[in-house]
């Protein structure tokens, strides 16, 4: 449920494509290191409540943690309610970056959702250049092999939420950067629209709204999420609102 704002493969960009014309946008495909002395949030789990159509659909858990010299990203989803009886969810995500840069390194998902079950597996060769993705249907058995070219830095559908929340996120901002889930790598423009006050069960927050959406890809023009970073220097996300063709999903943060 996290990342089905952008769950698709994307197909490859064109020059027009790579271009956004917002006048303080950072260069398409840039992803920056973290600033000087930025504190990660090892050890804090975000705890989200999730909404579709006015029904409960379900929760979701994100936290960080040390992995030797890299950062660990994990997310568990389960679908709660008529979601659950309707179509049942249980996805576990773990995704791998370097602190240094940013740059993904390894993706692991076990999605469990309706009558699908799949191990799927995606390391980043930036030495090739190249996404190496390996599938198992966990029901037949077929697996699935595929490689993509990639930049020389991408983040991945769960990082890229902790990679937002470094930038400076003041009002006006434009940032572009790529995503990679396996397939064809996307651009994303993520632009700092507003602050703004918001309240969630985990209380009421200052928050900055960052509006995301891919600017090349299938989804473009189809997906956009946005995001409440609260205003502190954590950033933490306390409310996510993602909008695609068949509905929108509104995360709300429970607790941190």
């Amino acid at each position: 449920m996290f990342a089905l704002w952008l769950h698709a493969q994307t197909v490859p960009r064109t020059a027009e494509q790579n271009s956004v014309t917002a006048d303080n946008a950072i260069p398409a495909k840039k992803i920056s290191p973290p600033p000087p002395g930025h504190r990660f949030a090892d050890g804090r789990t975000y705890v989200y409540s999730v909404e579709w159509r006015m029904f409960t659909a379900g929760t979701a858990r994100v936290n960080m943690e040390p992995a030797g010299a890299s950062k660990r990203v994990i997310a568990i989803e389960d679908s709660a309610g008529l979601v659950d009886v309707i179509y049942k969810i249980h996805d576990r995500f773990e995704a791998l970056f370097d602190p240094r840069t940013f740059c993904s390194l390894h993706i692991s998902k076990h999605s469990e959702e309706g009558s699908r079950k799949r191990q799927t597996e995606i390391a980043f060769d930036y030495a090739r250049g190249k996404s190496v993705l390996d599938e198992k249907n966990l029901k037949t058995g077929e697996l699935k092999h595929v490689e993509n070219d990639i930049p020389l830095c991408v983040t991945d559908l769960l990082s890229v939420f902790y990679y937002i929340a470094s930038l400076p996120l003041q009002p006006g901002d434009t940032y572009t950067f790529a995503v990679n889930d396996g397939g064809k790598t996307s651009e994303i423009a993520a632009r700092v629209e507003a602050r703004e006050q918001v309240n969630v069960p985990a209380g009421t927050f200052q928050t900055v709204r960052v509006e995301a959406e891919p600017v090349t890809g299938l989804l473009k023009g189809k997906a956009k999420v946005w995001v409440w970073f609260d205003a502190d220097a954590e950033h933490a996300p306390v409310q996510i609102r993602s909008k695609l063709k068949w509905g929108t999903l509104l995360f709300k943060l429970q607790r941190r």
